[in-house]
C-alpha cells in the first residue's frame, strides 16, 4: 500500500520517498512507498509534476516529468513518466514535486463541487449522483426530473455566499458506523471500515478522498455555466477560482468583439443577433424564391429550344459554378413541365456532381443508370427510378459520361 500524503495535507507540494518498483513497459512508471501525487479518482483528475532522484554524495541526478498518476487494485499509486527511466532501481531515494498551479486548481474545483452539491440539496433537495472534472470545466449530475434557470442561479448565489464567509474545511476520519450517524450528504458504498470526511463547517459533510482547500474563501468564486437534461437528471457545468476568472475574461472578450461587429453595447448583442437572424431568414426565403423562379424560366427555355426525337425531349447540359441542389431543382422543373423529358445534368464546380431525371411514366431507371455512370467516374450516388444524383471526385470525364448516358436512351 502506498502512503497517501495528500490525505493529510492538500497543500503538500514536495516530499521525499523511496522507490518500491520501477517499470519500463508498456510505459515507464514508478511506484513509491509514499506520495503526495493524487491519482485520478472520484471525478478528480490526477496531479502532474516531477520526481527527482537523490544521492547523498552528488545531489540530484535525474529529473523526470510525471504525466499521469493512477491507482492500482492492490492499493498502490503508479506515477507514469514522460521519458524512459534512467537506471532507477527499488530502494532509490527520490524527491517528489507537485505542480502547485494545477494542484490549487484541482482543490478549487473539487471544493467548489462540494459546496455547490450541498447548495442544491439544501435549497431544492437535489442530490448529486456524479462529478466530473475536465481540463477546462467541471460538471455535476443532479438527480432531479426538472431544473430551472432560477434554481441554478439560487444555488450559485448560496455557494458563493458560503465561499465569501470563508468557512473552515476540515478533514476527519471516522469509522463507518460513526459516519452513519453524522448525517453525511452521501454515504459511500461499504468498501472500508474507516472513512475520510470533508467537513465544510456547518454546511456540508461528506466522504471524499480528494484534495481540498482549507477555507472556502480559497475557492475564489464559483460560476455556473450551463445546464442540460441528461438520462439520469440534469447536468450542471461550472468553473471555480482561476478557471472562473479566465472563463469570465474569455466570455467578456467574445461579447466585446461581437458587440463591436454590431456597433452596439455588449448587453444589446442578443437583440442584434435575433434581428440579424430574422433578416437572414427573410433573405433566405427571397433567395429560394428567386432560385425557384430562375429554374422555372431556365426549364421553359430549355424545353422550347430542344426538339423532340422519338417522342421524347433529351436534355444534356453541364454547368459551372452551380451546386448540386441547383441542378437538381432544374431537373425537377424540367420533368414536371413536360411529360416527355429525360435530363442528364451536371455541374463541374464547386463539387462535381450529376443529376439524372425523367418525367413520370418514362421507361428508364435513372437510379441504376447513374450508378453505372458514377462507377466509371469513381463517384458514388443513387436515387429512384425517376430522379437520381451523385458526386464524383473530379470534373474530368463528366461530358463524355453524359454523352454516353444520352446515347443509351437515344437508341
Amino acid at each position: 500500500m502506498t502512503d497517501r500524503l495528500y490525505y493529510h495535507d492538500s497543500f503538500l507540494y514536495n516530499f521525499d520517498a523511496e522507490v518500491r518498483d520501477a517499470v519500463e513497459s508498456p510505459r515507464p512508471a514508478l511506484i513509491l512507498d509514499r506520495t503526495a501525487f493524487y491519482p485520478t479518482s472520484g471525478g478528480q483528475i490526477h496531479d502532474t509534476g516531477w520526481i527527482t532522484t537523490v544521492t547523498s554524495e552528488s545531489g540530484p541526478t535525474a529529473r523526470m516529468r510525471v504525466t499521469e498518476v493512477a491507482d492500482t487494485e492492490d492499493g498502490h499509486i503508479v506515477h507514469y513518466l514522460e521519458a524512459p527511466l534512467k537506471n532507477i532501481q527499488p530502494g532509490t531515494r527520490v524527491r517528489g514535486e507537485i505542480d502547485p498551479v494545477l494542484r490549487r486548481d484541482h482543490m478549487q474545483q473539487h471544493s467548489a463541487q462540494h459546496v455547490l452539491s450541498a447548495a442544491f440539496v439544501r435549497l431544492f433537495g437535489m442530490p448529486t449522483v456524479s462529478f466530473h472534472m475536465a481540463d477546462d470545466y467541471c460538471s455535476i449530475d443532479l438527480d432531479t426530473p426538472s431544473l430551472t434557470k432560477e434554481q441554478v442561479e439560487a444555488a450559485e448565489k448560496l455557494a458563493n455566499e458560503i465561499m465569501i464567509e470563508n468557512r473552515a474545511v476540515d478533514v476527519r476520519y471516522v469509522t463507518r458506523d460513526e459516519a452513519a450517524s453524522l448525517g453525511l450528504r452521501k454515504l459511500p458504498p461499504a468498501e472500508r471500515d474507516q472513512l475520510r470526511l470533508i467537513d465544510i463547517r456547518d454546511f456540508d459533510l461528506t466522504a471524499c478522498g480528494g484534495t481540498h482547500v482549507s477555507q472556502t474563501g480559497q475557492i475564489g468564486g464559483i460560476l455556473l455555466r450551463k445546464f442540460d437534461k441528461v438520462r439520469q437528471g440534469y447536468r450542471v457545468e461550472f468553473v471555480a477560482g482561476q478557471r472562473a476568472i479566465a472563463t469570465a475574461r474569455r466570455d467578456y472578450t467574445t461579447l466585446t468583439e461581437t458587440a463591436a461587429l454590431f456597433s452596439s453595447h455588449i448587453y444589446e448583442v442578443p437583440q442584434q443577433v435575433r434581428k440579424s437572424l430574422e433578416e437572414i431568414r427573410s433573405l433566405r426565403k427571397q433567395v429560394e424564391q428567386s432560385q425557384d423562379e430562375l429554374a422555372v424560366a431556365q426549364a421553359t427555355a430549355l424545353l422550347a429550344e430542344t426538339p423532340a426525337s422519338n417522342g421524347r425531349k433529351l436534355i444534356v447540359r453541364t454547368f459551372a459554378d452551380r451546386d448540386l441542389n441547383s441542378i437538381k431543382l432544374l431537373a425537377q422543373k424540367l420533368t414536371r413541365q413536360s411529360k416527355v423529358v429525360i435530363a442528364f445534368l451536371a455541374t463541374t464546380s464547386p463539387q462535381p456532381s450529376l443529376v439524372f431525371a425523367q418525367s413520370a411514366g418514362q421507361p428508364y431507371d435513372m437510379g441504376a443508370l447513374i450508378k453505372e455512370t458514377l462507377a466509371r467516374l469513381g463517384g458514388r450516388g443513387g436515387g429512384s427510378k425517376d430522379l437520381a444524383q451523385g458526386g464524383v471526385p473530379q470534373a474530368d470525364g463528366i461530358d463524355a459520361a453524359l454523352a454516353a448516358a444520352a446515347q443509351l436512351v437515344a437508341n
